[in-house]
């Protein structure tokens, strides 16, 4: 049972969504400090100001964590100044919804500069100093996108993906120094991130609430991965005794979208234009 009271915490992508609610969340567990991460500064104020009512000290730290250098700086400054981080929350995170054939590169970059570099950089700096104190717990929250990956969210997917396997090995690997790390997947959940999104058939979101609830009972489990939802266990369950049913579903739930313009298609226009 890992025990959060008189003790400091990170948390990433804390400035909306899920992110938002665990830092909440932890805030009621008794923590003693907690640094909220994301990059815009003025959410960041006011979450920080919702979370100061609990009696935690608060550490708005406003990085971008693409950034690998700003993240080098402001880890150790904080360390260095507030003390040792006991628990890190890995959340920040960034979905599109599109066709991969028609998936803007651009997009696709963004999902792994930020989704899995970003959350790589800011434990690597993390878990030595934990290594170091022999003490420490990393959070990272995946999907259920990464146990089976979902049409229209390709790179989204190859993150989460990455992510479980990231976790799986640093659980291994960190054990000899006292480090627990675990993974967080929530399924779809009702977040600014997602609403514009055309949403699976089927598919009943949860809030943001209930995940950071998950997550705290989770952490006093000692849980290696902890699964948000019924929806979550039963299609875990499904994919593990009949892959293809699943795939069936999936096929079937994935919403159609709107066609999007082809960049090559335009360059072929414009060539065929020209002559």
């Amino acid at each position: 049972m890992i025990k959060l009271e008189g003790k400091t915490a990170l948390v990433t992508g804390a400035s909306r969504g899920i992110g938002r609610s665990i830092a909440i969340e932890l805030a009621k567990q008794g923590l003693k400090r907690l640094f909220l991460v994301a990059r815009n500064r003025k959410k960041l104020a006011e979450v920080a100001a919702e979370i100061e009512v609990f009696g935690v000290e608060v550490v708005p730290l406003a990085i971008d964590l693409t950034d690998s250098a700003a993240v080098n700086i402001a880890i150790a400054q904080a360390w260095r100044d507030r003390g040792p981080i006991h628990l890190l929350v890995n959340c920040a995170g960034v979905a599109h919804q599109a066709s991969f054939l028609r998936s803007p590169l651009s997009l696709i970059q963004e999902e792994l500069a930020l989704n899995l570099m970003g959350t790589y950089t800011i434990t690597r700096i993390i878990a030595r100093r934990m290594a170091a104190q022999q003490e420490g717990t990393i959070v990272n929250v995946s999907s259920l996108m990464g146990k089976f990956a979902a049409p229209t969210m390709a790179t989204y997917s190859a993150t989460k993906f990455a992510i479980l396997g990231f976790t799986q090995a640093l659980r291994s690997e960190l054990a000899p120094y006292n480090i627990h790390v675990t993974a967080l997947l929530p399924t779809l959940t009702d977040t600014d991130m997602v609403r514009d999104f055309k949403t699976f058939r089927w598919v009943v979101p949860m809030t943001a609430e209930k995940v950071a609830q998950a997550l705290i009972i989770g952490l006093q489990k000692d849980s290696p991965e902890i699964l948000v939802g019924w929806q979550s266990h039963l299609a875990v369950c499904c994919h593990r005794f009949a892959p293809w049913l699943m795939e069936l579903v999936l096929k079937i739930a994935t919403p159609e979208l709107e066609p999007q313009p082809n960049p090559n298609e335009k360059l072929r226009e414009a060539l065929a234009a020209s002559r």
